[in-house]
């Protein structure tokens, strides 16, 4: 195992419940059937409204299609652009990045449990402001994992309305075909990581610094002799659980869009097996190595999509 249990669990239930908020903020922005009267017809007709993202963050009328290429291709500039910016170390540039999506991602989340309240945009982002502070200014374990919950389910928002169950579907396989690449081929996405965490002091994750038994068992020793060893503690590197923000939007995207096209349970399935998915990595992972996470989150996720779909099928 990868990772000590407590550990473990403490990761797989932050993406479940990262899940399931998105699963929830998703719902909040699907469409709704309302009866409205026809003045033409004079007659009461039903109609379907979709809820507006804030912040100007509604997606065009495009085609499923259309949206995946300009996903796809959004998502080469951007990781082309970081890597260009990590080169040249402009740290200040990639933290107001990273705080104004942070800002504007938790900013939908709460807005989508308020929007029926007079001003709910600006009483949402008095909440999301302070919270993209503290996880990008501030270098606080509790706070950045806290608003992790938050941020991937106002991005999801986004995509969820522009995607259709085949395009999430080749959009898996491609991200995934990414993630091997970058990881076991480029090694990129580990450069990317170290550059977040030792440069920038934030990281776009879930991030959990922890002891091994070991390092406990040294510290207690150190404790035990007073200063005599205490020297020896100075220099100790402290083991890291991370999981990427990709790992965790992907398969809530996923979820959303089976949410739109099948309802509730089939978008549940997505998230448990997505999370079974991932318990099955950290099991066969190696300590000290890294690995794509998305491989193996897919083949959960898909499987999730086809057992929902055969059950709304039911």
């Amino acid at each position: 195992m990868k990772h000590n249990l407590k550990v473990t669990l403490l990761l797989l239930g932050m993406f479940f419940i990262t899940q399931l908020i998105g699963i929830a903020v998703i719902n909040q922005y699907s469409p709704v059937t309302k009866i409205v009267f026809n003045e033409t017809a004079n007659e009461y007709i039903n109609v379907s409204v979709s809820p507006q993202l804030p912040y100007g963050m509604q997606p065009p009328e495009t085609t499923p299609t259309e949206s995946l290429v300009s996903i796809i291709s959004a998502f080469v500039f951007a990781v082309i652009l970081l890597l260009f910016l990590m080169t040249l170390k402009v740290r200040w540039f990639l933290r107001i990045w990273f705080f104004l999506v942070v800002a504007v991602a938790i900013g939908i989340t709460f807005y989508s449990f308020i929007k029926g309240f007079q001003y709910a945009q600006i009483i949402s982002l008095a909440f999301a402001l302070p919270l993209a502070y503290f996880k990008v200014f501030k270098r606080s374990m509790l706070i950045h994992n806290i608003s992790e919950l938050l941020v991937y389910p106002g991005i999801a928002a986004i995509f969820v309305p522009i995607l259709s169950v085949w395009n999430i579907i080749i959009l898996l396989f491609l991200i995934s075909a990414y993630d091997i690449y970058a990881v076991w081929h480029a090694g990129f996405m580990q450069k990317m990581a170290k550059f977040q965490i030792q440069e920038l002091k934030v990281f776009s994750g879930f991030f959990v610094p922890y002891l091994t038994k070991e390092q406990k068992l040294l510290i207690e020793k150190a404790k035990a002799m007073k200063n005599k060893s205490q020297k020896s503690l100075k220099n100790m590197k402290i083991s890291i659980a991370l999981l990427g923000g990709g790992d965790v939007v992907f398969p809530l995207i996923t979820a959303g869009v089976m949410l739109r096209s099948f309802g509730f349970v089939p978008a549940l399935f997505v998230a448990v097996f997505a999370t079974i998915s991932l318990f099955v990595l950290f099991v066969l992972a190696k300590k000290g190595k890294f690995y794509p996470a998305m491989p193996y989150l897919t083949a959960g996720t898909l499987a999730g999509m086809a057992l929902g779909y055969l059950i709304y099928m039911i």
